[in-house]
Parts: C-alpha cells; sequence; structure tokens
C-alpha cells in the first residue's frame, strides 16, 4: 500500500466508525423519543398490514403525492432512487482504499449492475442540480415581507436544505469521477468490451485517458476518501441534528406513510380522529368514566401520540401545505409547515426532560402508608414526600427533580403549548400562536399537499379541543355559537319551531317524520335541511329548489322538521367535543329510531359529518350530496333543463367553486361538473385553483361565526379569482360556500371590481331554472342571489 492508501485508509475507516455509531444511536434516540407520545389506540395504525404495504410502495415509487409538480417529482425521484441503489457505492469506495482496482463480489462486472449505477449516478446528479436550480429561483424574494412570503421555502431551513442537496451533489460526482477513472484503469489492464461496462461514463474516462496508472489509481484513492467523508460527514451531521427534517424524511418517510390513519391510501381528511386518552376513545355517554388523569386534546407536546411525534420530525420543510394554505395566503400568522417546524424543535428541545422525568419516576418509590395515629410532625413529613413522588409523576409541578438539565432546557419544557393573546413577556410566549392556531379553516390543503401525509388537521384540532375544554381560551365570537348550539340545537340560535318555514311557499307538501309518515322506512330518502339551509335566507333558496326538483322528479322524500338539530361540525372543528357528542348522540338517536336509510343533503359540511364521523357513533347512512343525486336523476332522464328561449343570452359563463369538506374531504369533484354541463346555455370556465388544489372559501373550521380582523379575507381573495374568469354566475354547492362568496361579491361590487349582473348560485337553483323552462315556467326560475 502506499502512503496515501494508508493515510486514506485510517481515515476512511475512523470515518466509517463514527458515522455508523453515531447513525444508529441516533435511531435508537428516535425510538425512544416517539415513545414519549402519547399511545394510539389498539390496532388503529397497524391494521391491514399487507395493504399499508401496498399504499407505501405506491406512494414511494410511483410518487403520487408529488405529482403535482411533475418537474420537482421527476428529478425527487431520480434523487431519492439514487440515494437507495448507490449505497453499494460506498462499500466499493471503501474497498479502493485499499485497492483501487477494487470491485464488489459477484456484482462488480455484472453488467446490469453497472448500468443502473451509472444510470442513477447520472440521472442522481441532474436530479439534484434541477431541485438546486428550483429552491433558487423560489427561494424568497424583495425587501418586504408580504413578497417573501409567497415563496413556499419561506420560514425553511435553508442551511439544512443546502448541506443536504450539495452533499448528494458531491456523492454523485464522486461516483461519475470514480467510474471514469475505473474505465481508463481497466483500460490500462486490457479489460474488453469498456463502453458496455461504462456506458454513460467513458467519456469522463477519456478525459483522464493520458494519466498512467499510478497517478490514476491515486485519484481513485483520493476521491473514494472524498466520497466517504463526505457521507458519513453527513451521518454525522443528521446524527446531531434530529431536527433536520430535509434529511431524516427520506428515512422517516416510510414509516410515517405505513402508519397513516387510511391503510388504503386514502388522505387523513374527512373524518376527526375521536378524542383518546392513554390509547382509550373517551365515552362521552358516561362521564363518571373521566377523572383529573384523562386528557383532553392537546395541552402539552407529550400529549400528542407517537404518531404525532412522528410527523413532525417527517416534516421536510418543502411548503407546499404552507403554499396551498387559505390562511396564509391571507397575511395570517398560521403556516402549516411552520406549525410543524415549532412542534418539532419544542419537542426535540424538551425530549431530555421528559425522559429524565420518565427515568425519575420509574425509579422513584411511593412512600409507605401514613398509620392511622401518626402525629402532625409524621404527617407533615409524610405529605412531603408525597408532594415529591407527584411532581415526578408530574414533572411539570417540581423542575427541581430535574435539575441536571439547563436552564434553558427547563424553561422550554414548561413553555405553555399554545400561547396566550397579548402576551408581552417573550418568555410567555407559546410554542405555537393562537393566532395561528384559529386561523384554520381546516379545509385540508395542507394534508392534501404533504408528500408524506403528516396529518395537520388532526394535530390542530387536539390543541383547540385542549384550549376549549381546559383553558376555555378560544375566541369570543365562539361562545355565542356555543350558547346557540346547546340551548337552541343550531347556530343562529334560532327557534326549532321554525324548522320547516322554508317549504311554507312550495305548491305541493313536504312530508314530515312523525307528522306525515311513521318513519323514514315509507320513504326512499331522507331530505336532511341543515341549519343553514333551514334558517339562512340565501340558503333557503338552495333548500326549496333541492325539493322542487326531487318532487318533480318523482324522488320520495321526508325531512325532521323540528327532530332535525345541528349535525355538530362547528362544534366540533372548534374544539368543543363535549357539545358535539352532545349534539351528534342525539342526531344518530333520532335518525335510527326513525329508521333512516339514505340521507340527501346539500350541506357539505352536514354531508361529512353524517357520512364520516356518525359511524364513530353506530349511525351508519348511506348518505349523499344534493348534487350527486341531482346528476343522477339528469342522467337516468327524471329532469330534463332546457336551454333559453330564443332571444335570451345563449351562453352564460359559469364557473364552480369547490367546498372543501366536498371535493378534498371526501373527493367529490365531478358530479357537480356534470351537473353544469348538462345546463344547456351554460359556458363553463374552471378557476385555476380547482379541485384538488381548489381555495377555501373561508368559513370552515367554525370560521364561519368568527371575525376575520387579521390580513385580507380568504372570501374576498376566492371571489376575486371567480370574478376573474369572467363569469356571470359563480355555482356553490354548499351554503357556508354560498354566504361567504356572497359576502365578497358584495365587497367586490361595493369596490367597483365585480359586475352587479354577477351573482352567486347553488347549483341546484341552477337547474331548477333549466328544468322550468322545460315545462314553460320561465318566470319561476330562482331569483339572483342575495348578494
Amino acid at each position: 500500500m502506499t502512503a496515501l492508501q494508508i493515510v486514506a485508509a485510517v481515515i476512511g475507516v475512523a470515518a466509517t466508525i463514527v458515522g455508523w455509531t453515531m447513525f444508529l444511536m441516533r435511531i435508537g434516540k428516535f425510538v425512544q423519543f416517539f415513545k414519549l407520545g402519547a399511545p394510539t389506540r389498539a390496532g388503529e395504525r397497524t391494521n391491514d398490514a399487507g395493504a399499508r404495504t401496498g399504499t407505501l410502495v405506491k406512494e414511494f415509487l410511483g410518487h403520487t403525492r408529488m405529482a403535482r409538480l411533475p418537474v420537482v417529482a421527476i428529478a425527487h425521484w431520480f434523487t431519492m432512487i439514487s440515494f437507495g441503489v448507490l449505497t453499494l457505492t460506498l462499500a466499493q469506495a471503501t474497498m479502493q482504499l485499499f485497492n483501487p482496482a477494487a470491485t464488489l463480489p459477484l456484482i462488480g462486472h455484472f453488467v446490469p449492475y453497472e448500468w443502473i449505477t451509472e444510470l442513477f449516478a447520472m440521472a442522481g446528479l441532474i436530479g439534484i442540480i434541477v431541485l438546486i436550480a428550483i429552491r433558487q429561483a423560489k427561494k424568497p424574494k424583495g425587501e418586504t415581507l408580504d413578497t417573501q412570503r409567497k415563496s413556499r421555502f419561506y420560514g425553511s431551513n435553508f442551511w439544512q436544505a443546502y448541506y443536504v442537496e450539495f452533499t448528494i451533489l458531491g456523492v454523485c460526482l464522486c461516483i461519475a469521477l470514480l467510474r471514469g477513472l475505473e474505465y481508463v484503469l481497466q483500460g490500462h489492464e486490457g479489460q474488453a468490451n469498456l463502453i458496455l461496462h461504462f456506458p454513460l461514463t467513458f467519456w469522463i474516462g477519456e478525459i483522464f485517458s493520458g494519466l498512467s496508472i499510478p497517478v490514476v489509481s491515486g485519484l481513485i484513492v483520493a476521491i473514494a476518501l472524498a466520497k466517504i467523508l463526505i457521507s458519513y460527514a453527513w451521518m454525522v451531521t443528521v446524527a446531531l441534528t434530529p431536527t433536520m427534517g430535509v434529511a431524516w424524511h427520506r428515512f422517516l418517510a416510510f414509516f410515517n406513510i405505513w402508519f397513516k390513519r387510511h391503510a388504503n391510501g386514502r388522505t387523513s381528511l374527512g373524518a376527526l380522529q375521536p378524542m383518546v386518552s392513554d390509547g382509550e376513545e373517551l365515552d362521552f355517554s358516561d362521564p363518571d368514566a373521566m377523572d383529573d388523569s384523562t386528557t383532553m386534546g392537546v395541552g402539552k407536546v407529550e400529549d400528542f401520540t407517537w404518531k404525532g411525534l412522528l410527523d413532525f420530525s417527517t416534516c421536510t420543510e418543502c411548503g407546499r401545505c404552507q403554499s396551498q394554505c387559505p390562511a396564509w395566503n391571507t397575511e395570517k400568522p398560521l403556516s402549516p409547515k411552520l406549525m410543524m417546524i415549532n412542534l418539532r424543535n419544542h419537542a426535540a428541545a424538551k425530549s431530555p426532560w421528559l425522559e429524565a422525568a420518565q427515568k425519575a419516576q420509574a425509579e422513584a418509590q411511593p412512600p409507605a402508608p401514613l398509620a392511622d395515629d401518626a402525629d402532625k410532625k409524621a404527617k407533615r413529613a409524610w405529605q412531603k414526600e408525597m408532594d415529591a413522588y407527584e411532581g415526578i409523576s408530574d414533572p411539570h409541578e417540581n423542575l427541581d427533580l430535574l435539575g441536571t438539565l439547563s436552564e434553558a432546557a427547563q424553561a422550554e419544557a414548561v413553555r405553555p403549548l399554545v400561547g396566550a393573546q397579548d402576551v408581552e413577556e417573550l418568555a410567555e410566549l407559546g410554542v405555537i400562536d393562537p393566532d395561528a392556531l384559529w386561523s384554520c379553516t381546516t379545509c385540508g390543503a395542507c394534508v392534501e399537499q404533504c408528500p408524506v401525509d403528516i396529518e395537520h388537521v388532526d394535530h390542530f384540532v387536539d390543541m383547540r379541543r385542549y384550549q376549549v375544554l381546559i383553558e376555555s381560551a378560544f375566541p369570543t365570537e365562539l361562545g355565542g355559537l356555543f350558547k346557540n348550539l346547546e340551548n337552541k340545537q343550531n347556530p343562529w340560535g334560532m327557534s326549532q319551531r321554525k324548522r320547516l318555514e322554508w317549504a311554507k311557499d312550495l305548491d305541493f307538501e313536504v312530508k314530515q317524520v312523525g307528522a306525515d309518515i311513521e318513519d323514514l322506512g315509507e320513504v326512499e330518502y331522507l331530505f336532511w335541511v341543515g341549519c343553514a339551509g333551514a334558517f339562512e335566507d340565501r340558503a333557503k333558496k338552495t333548500t326549496q329548489a333541492t325539493a322542487e326538483l326531487l318532487n318533480m322528479a318523482g324522488v320520495d322524500f321526508a325531512v325532521l322538521g323540528d327532530g332535525e338539530s345541528c349535525t355538530g361540525d362547528p362544534a366540533r372543528r372548534a374544539g368543543n367535543e363535549f357539545l358535539y357528542q352532545m349534539l351528534a348522540q342525539a342526531n344518530v338517536e333520532v335518525l335510527n329510531e326513525m329508521k333512516a336509510r339514505k340521507i340527501v343533503v346539500t350541506c357539505a359540511h352536514c354531508f361529512n359529518t353524517i357520512a364520516n364521523e356518525y359511524p364513530q357513533l353506530d349511525g351508519k347512512f348511506e348518505v349523499v350530496h344534493h348534487t350527486q343525486l341531482l346528476n343522477k336523476l339528469v342522467r337516468e332522464g327524471k329532469l330534463t333543463p332546457v336551454a333559453p328561449a330564443e332571444g335570451e343570452q345563449v351562453q352564460t359563463p359559469v364557473t364552480y367553486h369547490d367546498p372543501c369538506y366536498l371535493g378534498r374531504h371526501n373527493q367529490i369533484y365531478e358530479p357537480p361538473r356534470e351537473l353544469i354541463g348538462s345546463l344547456p346555455g351554460v359556458e363553463y370556465r374552471e378557476m385555476e385553483r380547482s379541485k384538488e388544489t381548489s381555495f377555501c372559501c373561508g368559513a370552515g373550521g367554525a370560521r364561519m361565526w368568527m371575525e376575520e380582523t387579521i390580513g385580507s379575507r380568504i372570501n374576498v381573495n376566492r371571489t376575486k379569482e371567480a370574478v376573474a374568469t369572467g363569469a356571470e354566475q359563480i355555482a356553490v354547492g354548499c351554503p357556508f360556500c354560498r354566504v361567504m362568496l356572497s359576502d365578497g361579491l358584495t365587497a367586490e361590487q361595493s369596490e367597483g371590481n365585480a359586475s352587479e349582473g354577477v351573482e352567486v348560485l347553488d347549483v341546484a337553483q341552477m337547474l331548477l331554472a333549466g328544468v322550468k323552462r322545460g315545462q314553460g315556467g320561465a318566470e319561476s326560475a330562482p331569483e339572483p342571489a342575495e348578494v
């Protein structure tokens, strides 16, 4: 061996030992870290292992979660695959320190292996260059914060991203150079068919073809050492930086995808997760079963489940969630990405403190039982021992027990998870800004976009639950909402006796369960009207139009009338799980008692709650959205819309707004569009942000009843986009969306940014107008929306 080889071998072996040791130690610490989280329900994350494995393979190899950015997806796919495929080149580089001509046993000269190695070395090199270029092109620019916020990389840790990217770049360059030098070396040794073995790197070898064997060998040793040092320096760096999501996601993402909520790969939207304490779902029908140890939502980072801690650690800071978030795009403090980063960093900082607490608790022994005749001095001593023991059980109560940790670590450990409003002292700031927490509309855009299946909405709502149920800290407007829901069973505080007033002007009788029929077994559908459909004037028009259409099509249906209550959606999304359970359990009891089977709803929120969340309470029904049912009736010829009469406008420009709880949460995109497409005289115009990337109206997550005082208004942002299409009618499929877009349109028209002729209509109203034209009732077409 030459002196260079001896030195390189010593350095390379030392780097190998240090790198692997620290990396494996960090993996062990990660396992302990995740164990700090609360348990999930038994089998919740491990059921149907075969389907979960299939989902993992599909998302990993198919890159299905990243396909929305095709260029990024392709570049990332080759970079990602090269990371695994090229691992063996690290072993060969180690061998080359001792013998520059060394190759891997058995496969070293196997042509398919060599081709794969060269393909992914070159493709990985090109891929990482593309990703570096994209990060540079998309990085925050401009002198103002508003301009910088437009970048999805705003708030990401750039040094970490650059380090990872240039590590990959350096490794791929080393592999390409080594292959080229191996071409030269094997050529000197008289190997035949060299181009067959070096199809993509022979040209690099030709550059060095004039060098002597000793020089080529020395270069191989030097570059192999460089490759080893780059690789193991990366291992050491990530081992020392567990919060380096841009690096750790390449390992943790596999587990995060496998343990996602739905084994079949569906995004973690639709139903919210039930409240769980110590791995057991809370039974709200038995309040006596809850005690002081029962966890209500998430008030401390260790209250998150281990899957939550895995979510935070897996975040790669790509910013796709941030770029789609309606709150972030309207200058509010909420960024789903920054929320994950803050929670991850806080959990990592607090983990040594929690581990020390667990160790102290495991080693501690409770004081012996006190004798009944003990004197006062003995009782005081016993109580002091008991207080110390309980302080270990709840380390937040006794910092002195963990005095070995730094003051900074202890301060971070007792920092509130969600801060209070109007905090002046920096030390009192929470990990999460309350304005950020309450800005969330639960639209699900973050979950839909996340390439590693982080479940943001569940985590946000869990924090809201603790704030509402334990801290009683929530926006003041929600107090009125909760009071109305509790006392009147609807958000508007209207009398239940008025739930059927919408039907009084119809020219046919609407059957009511309990009055006109005994139970729902006598009709095909229950028409769930919903609170908005019963009480909100604009939504009443949708209710009336739907009822008329069902009657025209001969669909036998009935309503519950005053037997219907709010589904509980706004209470649950606002974090008031107790109130939701009260309303939902009452509704499920009524629906089961009345033998409900098939339910049609006009509200996307009612649809989601009854279809996805009532099964958690043994309320299992077949639920359809009114756009689905009406589209089916049109396709079957039971409803026939007709074009406007000659002389009227031939083509009316129409655009459609996807309700979040119909679209992203339930993947219902086509029926409303098909229904609009069936209307003669309509020119359909799609908004740029539509379907999976649709922009929220701003009403979800109980935001319908909260003032929007920070930044610009979400509904105005969406309305501007709709008006920009040139549409004269904005079609909706949810009463919440109708209210928000109508108000947004009013604001735009008052500023002269929208024509007075533009209107917001539910799809049912548009269909009814067309059907009535066919029956000679054009004069009965629905009135323009009240805006």
